[in-house]
C-alpha cells in the first residue's frame, strides 16, 4: 500500500478567503471517491490550529500500489480537480511512502 500526503497552504488576503478556498478544495477532492482505480482511502482535512506555520489543508490518501498512485497522477478526475483548484495554493508539500517496505 501506498500513502500520499499532500499539504497546501492557500491564498487568500482574509482568513474568510482563505476558509473559502479550503472548502472550495476539500469538496473537489472528496468528489475523487469512487472514481479513480486503486484510491483505496480519501480524506481532507482543514487545519484548526490556527498558527502561522501551519497549512491550510492536507489530503490523506491511500493507494493499492505504486502503480495505482503513478495512474492516479494522470486520471482524467485527478486533473480535472487540479483545473478547478487553479492558482488556490501559495505552496504545496507532498509525501508518498510505501507502508510494505517500513517495518515497526
Amino acid at each position: 500500500m501506498i500513502k500520499h500526503i499532500v499539504m497546501w497552504k492557500l491564498c487568500g488576503e482574509t482568513p474568510e478567503q482563505r476558509r473559502q478556498n479550503a472548502n472550495q478544495l476539500v469538496e473537489s477532492f472528496h468528489s475523487l471517491r469512487g472514481r479513480v482505480p486503486g484510491l483505496l482511502h480519501l480524506e481532507v482535512g482543514i487545519d484548526t490550529s490556527g498558527v502561522d506555520y501551519a497549512c491550510d489543508v492536507v489530503l490523506y490518501s491511500e493507494f493499492a500500489s505504486q502503480a495505482a498512485l503513478e495512474a492516479y497522477a494522470s486520471h482524467p478526475e485527478h486533473l480535472r480537480v487540479k483545473r478547478e483548484l487553479g492558482n488556490l495554493r501559495i505552496t504545496r508539500h507532498q509525501v508518498d511512502y510505501s507502508t510494505t517496505t517500513h517495518a515497526a
